[in-house]
Formats: structure tokens, C-alpha cells, sequence
């Protein structure tokens, strides 16, 4: 096997794509460090020199993860302007992408354990891809009065619990789950619902 920490130049990095294709094949704890080690073609030894432990290799999978995340829900969000409405639901869109596209980064984030406060680089990053939907529920609920409108902290993290349900119940192949509509159209169906409960949007004519 090649080494390919000396070989790019970059151990580091190596060991965290290592670390990100057993996480996709395995899960978070599927694998030990020496493993990491060996796919990415180095020493144990090697791995010391730059994570103290398993969590540490993970933690910097998940912050990597949080920046294209966050990359991608922002140019998502933008994208789909100029309606705040479509906007929100371009940023559901990009949830679906993400998990399906890049599943050892959303592993990592989502179902590893390691917390988003596990150093201050994670967090920082974690919190600039939630503000993204809080900001698109500022958005939506500028029409309701300041006294009548839900929190948009409430409302996004709403939208984020129903996006990754869907996530984990239809978009990434889990044995025996078959979704009875697409995972997209399942979703914004359900965005629907919920912002027309709250009178973010108005009702179907």
C-alpha cells in the first residue's frame, strides 16, 4: 500500500481521509486508530504525532465535515433567493446532498458522539451552518408581528430535526427502508406543513 501522508505530503490529512472511508464503511467505532494507521499507509507511531486518541481523529473529521456543510448550505441559501421561501427550502435540499454525497463527514457529525463543543474550531464552524437555516426563519416570519412570531431558533431547529429524520430514514440506504416518496418531495412536504402550522407561509389555496 502506498503511503500517502509522506507521499502527499500532508500525514495529517491522510489520516483523516483514512479515518473518513472506515467511518463510511464501518461507523464511528468500527475501527481503531492502528487501522487508520494502516489504510493510510503509515505507522501507529505516525498517528501520535498529530491526534491523542480515536475521538480526536474523528473530532477533525466532523470539523472538516461542518466546513462543507456549512460552505454548502450558504451557497444554497443564496441560490435560492429572492424569495425567503425558496431559500429555506434550497437549504433542505442541501442537507440531502450532504448526507448522500459526503457520508463519512456526516457520520462523523452527526452519529459519532463527539461533541460540537469538543474544541473551539468545531463549534465556531458547527454554529455558522445552523445560523444559515436560523437566518432563513428570520427571514420567513418578517411578515408576523414581533409578538406573534416563533422564535427562530425554535423554527430551525425544527426544520433541522425533520431534514436529518428524513436523512436517516429514506436518503442513505439503510437495509430494509424504502422511502414511499422521493426524500426529497418528502421533505419539502413536510417544511410545508409545518411553516403553514405556524403561519410562515400561507395555505394552500
Amino acid at each position: 500500500m502506498t503511503k500517502r501522508g509522506y507521499h502527499h505530503g500532508n500525514l495529517r490529512q491522510a489520516l483523516v481521509e483514512a479515518a473518513l472511508e472506515l467511518i463510511a464503511q464501518r461507523g464511528p467505532t468500527g475501527f481503531t486508530l492502528s487501522e487508520a494507521a494502516k489504510h493510510a499507509g503509515v505507522t501507529p507511531a505516525a498517528v501520535y504525532r498529530h491526534f491523542d486518541g480515536r475521538e480526536a481523529l474523528i473530532a477533525e473529521a466532523a470539523l472538516q465535515g461542518y466546513e462543507i456543510f456549512a460552505d454548502l448550505m450558504e451557497f444554497a441559501y443564496d441560490a435560492g433567493k429572492p424569495t425567503a421561501l425558496a431559500a429555506f427550502e434550497a437549504t433542505g435540499r442541501a442537507y440531502l446532498a450532504f448526507a448522500r454525497k459526503y457520508p463519512g463527514h456526516y457520520v462523523a457529525m452527526f452519529e459519532s458522539g463527539v461533541s460540537v463543543n469538543a474544541n473551539p474550531n468545531l463549534a465556531r464552524v458547527a454554529e455558522r451552518s445552523r445560523a444559515v437555516l436560523e437566518r432563513a426563519a428570520m427571514e420567513l416570519a418578517q411578515h408576523i408581528p414581533p409578538a406573534k412570531r416563533p422564535p427562530a431558533a425554535m423554527v430551525s431547529a425544527h426544520i433541522w430535526a425533520l431534514s436529518h429524520g428524513v436523512v436517516e430514514l429514506f436518503a442513505r440506504g439503510s437495509p430494509g427502508t424504502q422511502a414511499p416518496y422521493p426524500p426529497e418531495d418528502l421533505l419539502e412536504t413536510g417544511v410545508g406543513i409545518y411553516l403553514r402550522g405556524l403561519g410562515l407561509i400561507p395555505p394552500d389555496e
